[in-house]
């Protein structure tokens, strides 16, 4: 496993890591925020490494990942038939770190329940597993918090206890954007080049001074994580070479205007009409060349919204008819719809709605059989 690293020669990542030395030899807590992706595990992760701490555990939970009937059981342990499935005595995380450190990741997610039993714990340094019946345990455990909320903010609007707010931001940390602190994008990804060439065995792609032009630019919504993705793809895909424009993922495509030998101006596609253009006209599959790009946050949700508007337009408002022009199977097409739902990437039909004619669906996908109209599109309006 590779051990958690900071790498930046920016002022703004500098000060923050002189921050975090300073203050990894006391037992503060410590609330890290910072947008998601930055890399605010890793600053935890150093934080317990250069204290006193660092030959005791350290354990990460992330909150917002577990069901709040387990996180209670996760954190604070469990006595053998308390609830159903307890089969037997569970130590808590607190207990399994005592000594050492526990980062509480996304801990804006928590529940008011879950809170108040959190700031009882930070108060006392006391735990009690459920079922337990009033035995306790006092353990000497450090409290690390990261999340990518506006805590303060949520106690403003009753979300957060305004008390365990302040319990937990003792020293705070604001990790950077990557888009704020430039000077170390190309650092980053020849790191993550070379770590991939390592872990995978291959030769180590070459950064020339135009992708590297290209990489700067980019707004990386995803920051470090989405960076480290792009350097593990093309690390991958063409090992040992000089990365160029052609070789970076269609994202870093910049819309540009140029002057053609006539005088008269062109516009250079957009990713969306490049994404576009490969799902229509090339036959690729929505799934391949938005759906995975999104997920790993290579994509934006506007980017979405822009390709399906397109496709909806093209449809004239028929989301039954955007399989065949999206290029995925018609037994697809809830779970499509569920994708657009669930990420709020779904765009009303109503507006592009026309009165139907037997030629509108040879406009939109020739040589295809036209899905059943009945309530077209009528999910995702909801």
């Amino acid at each position: 496993m590779e051990t958690p690293t900071l790498l930046g020669r920016s002022r703004t990542m500098l000060d923050v890591v002189d921050e975090a030395n300073f203050i990894a030899q006391t037992d503060s807590k410590v609330l890290i925020t910072g947008e998601s992706g930055v890399g605010k595990e890793v600053l935890a992760h150093i934080i317990h490494r250069r204290s006193t701490r660092a030959a005791r555990p350290m354990i990460a939970i992330n909150c917002a990942g577990v069901p709040e009937t387990l996180l209670e059981s996760e954190l604070f342990g469990h006595i053998r038939g308390s609830f159903t499935d307890a089969h037997r005595d569970k130590r808590g995380l607190f207990e399994m770190a005592d000594g050492g450190t526990v980062l509480l990741d996304e801990v804006g997610e928590m529940s008011m329940r879950m809170q108040g039993m959190l700031l009882r714990f930070l108060e006392t340094g006391e735990v009690q597993r459920i079922g337990g019946e009033g035995r306790t345990t006092t353990l000497d455990v450090r409290i690390l918090a990261a999340t990518n909320r506006d805590l303060y903010q949520r106690t403003q609007t009753k979300e957060f206890r305004e008390d365990l707010y302040y319990r937990l931001n003792v020293v705070h940390l604001v990790m950077p954007p990557l888009r704020a602190r430039r000077e170390d994008i190309r650092l980053l990804f020849e790191h993550f080049l070379r770590v991939m060439a390592e872990q995978y065995r291959l030769p180590v792609c070459q950064l020339s001074e135009e992708a590297a032009e290209l990489l700067d630019a980019y707004h990386w919504p995803g920051n470090i994580r989405e960076l480290k993705n792009v350097a593990e793809r093309v690390a991958v895909r063409y090992n040992g070479q000089v990365l160029t424009s052609n070789e970076l993922p269609a994202q870093f495509v910049q819309p540009r205007v140029t002057k053609p030998a006539s005088g008269s101006f062109a516009t250079v596609p957009s990713l969306v009409d490049i994404l576009y253009d490969r799902i229509t006209r090339k036959g690729e599959s929505f799934w391949t060349v938005v759906f995975a790009p999104f997920m790993t946050r290579d994509l934006t949700r506007e980017t979405v919204r822009a390709i399906v508007r397109r496709g909806i337009e093209c449809t004239k408002g028929n989301y039954r008819l955007m399989p065949a022009l999206f290029n995925f199977p018609a037994t697809d097409y809830k779970r499509f719809l569920n994708f657009l739902q669930k990420h709020d990437c779904q765009i009303p039909f109503h507006d592009f709605r026309v009165v139907s004619r037997p030629a509108d669906a040879a406009l939109v996908a020739p040589d295809t059989v036209q899905a059943p109209a009945e309530t077209p599109g009528a999910k995702i309006a909801r």
